[in-house]
């Protein structure tokens, strides 16, 4: 029978605390301008995320650009193979 671990006796013994100094007054609406500000702020934070994946995306291109010729030359073999052994099997069956 399997010894039992220690790990459950570890997680009894922790306390958890809870975080203090939780408001008692809920924080007050943002007004519109913060609102427009805090828009725009997201929308420039999407476009520079977009305009980094976009340059990682064409450095990969450039970077794996002989991946590609491997692919093409391994999809190519795989075919040759896959044609000879159906023709084989004609011939041999």
């Amino acid at each position: 029978m399997a010894k039992k671990s220690r790990r459950a006796k570890k997680r009894s013994k922790k306390k958890r605390s809870i975080p203090a100094g939780r408001p008692s007054q809920p924080a007050p609406a943002p007004s519109p301008a913060a609102a427009a500000t805090a828009k725009e702020t997201a929308a420039l934070a999407e476009e520079r995320a977009a305009k980094l994946a976009e340059e990682k995306t064409a450095k990969l291109a450039k970077e794996y650009r002989y991946v590609y010729a491997d692919l093409k030359r391994i999809a190519i073999l795989a075919g040759a193979m896959l044609a000879a052994l159906i023709i084989l099997s004609f011939v041999i069956g």
